[in-house]
């Protein structure tokens, strides 16, 4: 095993066992009072109002954010759209990553590796609403390969990141 397989990003040294609890209970429940947190994570309100706050400061935490459920809104399909190119220039890449940006039904979008170049996970209302958006991805710019997946069914869905423990130095 080289170095680069087991290296840890610097902030994740900077987190001690309280600091992992707080992003816990955080990601189970942002809605919490900083009372509640504290009493979960064994602090005061006070440090643990300051240690979110470096969290936070720090970037580990992004955003505090409202789940809610894209079916009770009227966005009952998910669609998996794997996306091969031609062209990997960085001006093309440029080009398709600010236009897929853009695009208000893609949920997730990343560049892989493998046989697909790109994955785009997309929530739409029905077929016709996917078509558009289809139409709208093919013209962004020119394309190798679209092929979409439906999801059938959702039977696992988390939002919550598995916390590693803290790493003995």
């Amino acid at each position: 095993m080289t170095d680069i397989a087991v290296q840890i990003p610097e902030t994740s040294r900077r987190l001690d066992a309280i600091d992992r609890k707080i992003l816990m209970v955080l990601q189970e429940d942002a809605s919490l009072s900083v009372a509640e947190i504290g009493d979960r994570v064994g602090l005061s309100s006070t440090p643990c109002w300051k240690r979110i706050q470096r969290l936070e400061a720090d970037g580990v935490i992004l955003k505090r954010v409202a789940l809610v459920d894209q079916n009770k809104i009227g966005l009952g399909i998910s669609v998996f759209v794997s996306v091969e190119s031609s062209d990997h220039s960085d001006a093309w890449l440029k080009k398709f990553a600010e236009a897929v940006s853009a695009m208000p039904e893609v949920m997730e979008f990343y560049r892989m590796a493998g046989d697909v170049d790109y994955m785009l996970r997309v929530v739409v209302a029905d077929m016709q609403s996917y078509d558009v958006f289809y139409k709208k991805l093919i013209s962004a710019v020119p394309l190798k390969n679209v092929t979409s997946r439906f999801a059938m069914e959702k039977i696992k869905s988390v939002t919550a990141l598995p916390i590693p423990a803290v790493v003995a130095a």
